[in-house]
């Protein structure tokens, strides 16, 4: 046999013994090289159009039996999703500035796009309203606003064929809508079927989202975590390494619920929590036979505790951190307990006050941390104008040290032009010398 399957499923159908190996293989591939010697009537054009035709059966029947090949409909779900949003949103806004010609009070008064097109589209013209029931539509407070507000609209009058266009443009965004709704439960359930771990990490929208910038769920399997992390966001990398700024955070990652959860400052750690995660429970998803969700409950488990951690060492910090907390036992260098005055001189703080945290029970231990906080603010304040008067006696230092540098510098530049000066009278005193000699021994 060339397959080892085939001859799996002949044994056991036919209990037929068959045989694959090394030697098999040799055998297939002569067969293969002679075979227009071997069947009469085949020539070497009709064995070229026999082999062409078998591997365009055998890529069909991959690509329609592939696992790697289900998610494309993710894929293709989601873009779709995207173009309709955009134009939903196009024609939406199309409505209420055609409409708003009429009725421009309306925009206001009723804020959802589709509420907004099924009232345009049943009212028609505002004059209508006040006979009509829009209890299906609106609630009831803003049906009241609703009609009071188009007795008295500053809208202009439009003719019959005008108001049929708006309500055909009406009725398209209804439809759109409503085939966006029915595409969405496509995509959760197909989501649900195919990366069940993945939905419950990032959600049906984030994680079709991945699936399709990478372009199939085995691609985004492929992928590390720290790529998973900022996926969609390659214009800011390549940016920020160009500029040699910080690289970003996060990609489509960002618009997770878990990420929406956390604090603005702690969505860089999440979020490379939820990547690392993510990562895993994408690997179960394209290489694991179950159907349901096993590691994804798991690994939310795990990030859920992370930002709860991170949330309360938020709380600690904003509440004050080690204020009104009990001190520890000041200790001598000889081993003893300090005394008052040299606790007072290491720490700045008062030692009482320390006593009265550490042993006291009742109201003495609330007034003990009261003074304990009180005390530490006093010992900030003093910190801080330690630290201030430092730094003026270390500016007044630099300041000394740059004016001695600089007479110094005036100094010696007055120096070498005083030598330079003295040179030429030297040499005219030897110039004088010298005459006055040759004068001498001429008389």
């Amino acid at each position: 046999m060339a397959d080892d399957k085939i001859g799996r499923v002949i044994k056991e159908k036919l209990g037929i013994q068959c045989v694959k190996n090394d030697t098999t293989d040799e055998l297939m591939r002569g067969i293969r090289g002679q075979l227009a010697n071997l069947v009469s009537g085949v020539g070497a054009k009709d064995m070229g159009a026999m082999a062409l035709g078998l591997s365009h059966s055998l890529s069909r029947y991959k690509l329609k039996f592939s696992p790697d090949k289900v998610d494309t409909m993710i894929v293709q779900a989601i873009n779709l999703l995207d173009d309709l949003d955009k134009e939903i949103n196009t024609y939406a806004m199309r409505v209420r500035e055609w409409y708003g010609w009429h009725f421009p009070e309306m925009g206001k008064i009723v804020a959802d796009n589709q509420q907004y097109a099924k009232v345009a589209l049943k009212a028609g013209v505002r004059s209508a309203m006040q006979a009509m029931d829009f209890s299906g539509i609106l609630a009831e407070d803003v049906e009241a606003s609703l009609k009071a507000t188009a007795q008295v609209s500053m809208g202009t009058e439009i003719s019959d064929e005008d108001r049929e266009n708006i309500q055909e443009l009406c009725r398209q965004v209804i439809s759109l809508g409503e085939y966006r709704g029915q595409l969405y439960d496509y995509l959760q359930n197909r989501m649900t079927a195919i990366a069940p771990n993945l939905t419950i990490m990032v959600g049906e929208l984030v994680g079709a989202r991945l699936i399709a910038h990478a372009g199939s769920l085995m691609n985004l399997a492929k992928q590390p975590a720290s790529t998973v992390q900022i996926l969609g966001a390659e214009k800011a990398l390549f940016r920020a390494l160009k500029t040699k700024h910080d690289t970003p955070k996060y990609g489509l990652i960002y618009h997770a619920s878990l990420i929406g959860q956390a604090a603005p400052k702690h969505k860089g750690k999440i979020s490379r929590v939820l990547a690392a995660k993510t990562a895993l429970s994408v690997r179960v998803d394209a290489l694991g036979d179950n159907d349901t969700a096993t590691i994804g409950l798991e690994c939310r488990e795990k990030v859920e505790a992370r930002l709860r951690q991170l949330e309360g060492k938020q709380r600690v910090q904003d509440s004050g951190g080690m204020a009104g907390r009990a001190q520890p036992m000041k200790l001598s260098p000889a081993g003893g307990r300090m005394g008052a005055s040299a606790m007072r001189s290491v720490t700045g703080l008062d030692p009482d006050a320390d006593d009265a945290v550490m042993g006291g029970t009742g109201n003495g231990a609330g007034a003990g941390a009261g003074a304990g906080a009180a005390d530490d603010k006093a010992a900030r304040k003093a910190a801080k104008k330690a630290a201030k008067a430092a730094k003026k006696e270390a500016k007044k230092k630099r300041k000394r040290e740059e004016a001695e540098a600089v007479a110094a510098a005036a100094a010696g530049a007055a120096a070498a032009a005083a030598e330079d000066n003295g040179e030429p009278q030297k040499k005219k005193k030897k110039k004088d010398k010298k005459k006055k000699k040759k004068k001498s021994k001429k008389e």
